[in-house]
């Protein structure tokens, strides 16, 4: 799970789905160390997750899914999970808390594809995570939106918020984007080009953002996402 960028209980996604995984790997023993197999498991993994397949009742599933994988490992079928799997792209819309198991797979992508912290600029990994106390934050503040009168069902989004350190999320505050990204600039003698490197590892479209232009940063960064979970799921989001 940490090659996930799963850290915790509290971003754990499905704990339903740990009951496959590990019998999975118990079956597959010595095969697991492979990183063809290791990538084939994070593929069924991202499925279940971003899929949404290991909420209610998934006995069946789970039952289904150990004999599957490890068949589909040694050169079977491709296992129902991964088949089914299915994201439909305007969830991305209804993603707002630790409730949704999507959501909280998101915020995961987002570290395992290399999100760097604004302030630190540190790719977030198991030690950074609890040393830096990071969390997913909003990336146009809450106030600076709710005063901009720009719709909750957007703002607060999943498209609107990354992982982020406490220490950045303080300095950020209720600040524009282009007042705060200044800020860390002055204060923490950043170059523009690096912060605006940093930037890009959270998918955040650097022009946009730099303007306070939501609206257009909204829309890049949507697309951003579902190219990221394509990639993933290893299958077209519709």
């Amino acid at each position: 799970m940490h090659e996930q960028h799963v850290f915790s209980a509290r971003d754990l996604p499905y704990g339903t789905q740990l009951i496959p995984l590990a019998a999975i790997f118990v079956e597959l023993g010595k095969e697991a160390h492979n990183v063809h197999v290791r990538d084939q498991i994070a593929s069924w993994y991202w499925c279940g997750v971003l899929g949404e397949l290991y909420g209610g009742a998934t006995e069946t599933r789970i039952a289904r899914d150990v004999v599957e994988v490890v068949e589909w490992i040694r050169g079977g079928a491709e296992p129902t999970t991964v088949r089914d799997a299915h994201f439909a792209a305007d969830r991305l819309f209804t993603l707002r808390t630790r409730n949704s198991a999507a959501y909280k797979g998101l915020h995961a992508l987002l570290m395992r594809e290399g999100a760097r912290d604004f302030l630190s600029g540190v790719p977030i990994d198991i030690q950074t995570y609890y040393g830096e106390s990071i969390d997913i934050h909003h990336i146009f503040p809450r106030d600076y939106c709710e005063k901009r009168g720009i719709e909750k069902a957007k703002y607060d989004c999943i498209m609107n918020k990354t992982p982020l350190s406490y220490k950045t999320n303080r300095m950020i505050g209720r600040d524009a984007p282009s007042v705060y990204l200044k800020k860390l600039e002055e204060r923490n003698g950043v170059s523009a080009t690096v912060l605006d490197d940093i930037l890009q590892t959270h998918v955040i479209d650097v022009t946009s953002i730099r303007a306070d232009d939501f609206d257009e940063f909204f829309e890049k960064r949507r697309l951003a996402l579902l190219a990221m979970i394509e990639r993933v799921m290893g299958k077209k989001v519709e």
